[in-house]
């Protein structure tokens, strides 16, 4: 055992963090733009009529649900592209000769869009103070939730990228999966406003757990239990962790 190799790990890390600061516009600026004009027109419009929701101010009602839009999208696709470019250009047989392991592999490239993830997400938040009074009950949990959820998410993207064959496969899962059950998962209104059947179907929605439990962390309230939220993003995670390690026992798509 020659324990683990922190230059190989800090080789890719430092790697995929230079690409991000080549494409600032897109990795840092467009998800500010964006949470703006969510503001904007989701504050403006819809704040308008929806005052509070329950003791919360609609605008702040709003945060967590942005923050969390941003943390899944951009964790999925940061560690995606990180790893699908190397299977596009062939350098990949160069990663996996090298003289570092699996797990070495998987820190880098996880970790780089981990971090990415949380950096946008931090900004998102010191952004919403400008629009609208900023509140959270449990910075710790916060904290938690954030850097839990991206590290997960990272994760899936990671096996995305490795699954995906050519571009449309790898923005499919993201724009056809993730996105339209983040807007259905209470990012932007609570699923106590919805009647039945639908509130009901709304629990078998995997992010509304996510979205719950980071709420929670700001407002002491969410849709679903607390536990019930950690429970699930533990149980995400343990997937996500043994399909990677089944994928590089297989070599599942590594090569081709």
């Amino acid at each position: 055992m020659t324990g683990i190799n922190f230059h190989g790990i800090w080789a890719i890390y430092k790697f995929e963090m230079a690409r991000t600061l080549r494409t600032l516009w897109q990795s840092i600026v467009t998800p500010v733009i964006t949470t703006s004009l969510y503001f904007i027109v989701f504050g403006g419009a819809i704040g308008s009529r929806i005052q509070t929701i329950g003791d919360v101010n609609y605008g702040s009602f709003l945060v967590p649900g942005l923050i969390m839009l941003s943390l899944l999208t951009q964790s999925i696709a940061n560690a995606s592209i990180g790893i699908y470019f190397p299977k596009f250009t062939g350098t990949v047989f160069e990663l996996l000769s090298a003289p570092i392991s699996a797990v070495e592999l998987v820190i880098g490239f996880v970790g780089a869009a981990a971090t990415k993830s949380v950096v946008i997400g931090l900004i998102i938040l010191a952004t919403s103070a400008l629009f609208v009074p900023l509140r959270i009950d449990h910075p710790i949990a916060m904290i938690a939730f954030l850097l839990l959820t991206s590290i997960t998410f990272s994760m899936f993207g990671f096996i995305i990228g490795i699954w995906a064959k050519g571009f449309e496969q790898l923005n499919i899962v993201p724009a056809l999966l993730v996105t339209p059950l983040t807007f259905l998962g209470g990012a932007f209104y609570s699923i106590d406003m919805l009647p039945q059947p639908w509130h009901t179907i709304s629990l078998f929605n995997p992010v509304v757990y996510l979205v719950s439990g980071f709420r929670w962390s700001f407002f002491g309230k969410g849709d679903v239990d607390i536990l019930w939220s950690l429970g699930f993003t533990g149980a995400f995670l343990a997937l996500c962790l043994g399909l990677i390690i089944a994928i590089f026992r297989t070599g599942y798509r590594l090569k081709n």
